[in-house]
């Protein structure tokens, strides 16, 4: 099993001198992705239920420094030559998919092919106000975009015609370094998991509770009309132990994600990275 690390862009992790230094230490360490999610908007009172906690809160503070991930992660790219980089999740319906396509395949071939996309449909209804984006239809909107960023990066002169977007003969380039740029759907939900199955390359469940989240979510997964030997299955456990490793292996979990916050120090990241892997890579190694 490979570990990706969840820890850029927030915070401390907005810093750029603390972006350089964990993304080298984790590339040294051995580490498979750096991970960096998204809220364009915060507000201090919010009335919408985060779906990733048991008290339906977010823990970042809405004052904290939180970057655009396209943008924080082309730092940790060029810092670095093989680590992967993901946005873990860009909030895709708040985006024109147009300007998210071009951003992506530019990150894409600067980092010479090293990008996933990992998108959601979100669940602030504030940010979406905020934005000026209906959050009603906020799922077909993801689903539409997806399929119109992929026409952008497949075809050299592209058209499409939806219910929320439409183009005809337009050029965006550049393109993907490969045919495309895997995209994977975040979320835990079943709906969420039928949207990774129809359209995704694969899924990221996040701040699950524990190896028998996993196994459910994957049970469900299963029954969806995808062979799952097809999709990259990534996970970020709530409190994640070390012996959990061989069971999410064996679950058929392909990525375990450790999500954490980097010490403000740049001078103590390197340490601060080599800790979390002495912690956790013999296990993902199986030693």
């Amino acid at each position: 099993m490979q570990l990706g690390l969840h820890a850029l862009g927030i915070g401390a992790g907005a810093r750029r001198a603390v972006i350089d230094a964990v993304a080298v230490a984790a590339e040294a360490c051995g580490f498979a992705t750096l991970w960096s999610g998204e809220h364009v908007v915060m507000v201090d009172h919010a009335s919408s239920r985060y779906p990733y906690s048991p008290d339906g809160r977010i823990a970042v503070p809405a004052a904290a420094h939180w970057l655009d991930p396209l943008i924080g992660l082309s730092f940790a790219a060029a810092a670095t030559s093989t680590i992967r980089v993901a946005t873990g999740v860009l909030l895709l319906p708040e985006h024109n998919p147009i300007v998210v396509a071009k951003q992506a395949a530019s990150l894409d071939v600067l980092s010479g092919g090293r990008l996933t996309l990992g998108v959601g449909v979100g669940w602030s209804r504030e940010e979406f106000d905020a934005l000026g984006v209906p959050f009603a239809r906020r799922t077909a909107r993801t689903e539409e975009y997806v399929a119109a960023m992929r026409a952008v990066w497949r075809e050299d002169v592209a058209s499409f015609t939806g219910d929320f977007v439409q183009f005809d003969a337009i050029r965006v380039n550049p393109k993907p370094c490969g045919a495309t740029i895997p995209i994977v759907f975040g979320g835990n939900s079943d709906s969420a998991l039928r949207r990774a199955a129809a359209l995704g390359d694969g899924w990221y469940g996040f701040n699950l509770d524990g190896v028998p989240e996993v196994a459910d979510r994957l049970s469900f997964l299963a029954t969806q009309d995808r062979d799952l030997a097809e999709l990259r299955i990534a996970v970020a456990l709530r409190d994640p132990e070390p012996d959990d490793v061989e069971e999410l292996a064996a679950l058929g979990v392909d990525e375990l994600v450790i999500v954490d916050s980097p010490p403000g120090d740049p001078e103590l990241a390197a340490d601060w990275v080599s800790t979390l892997a002495a912690r956790w890579l013999p296990a993902a190694a199986g030693e």
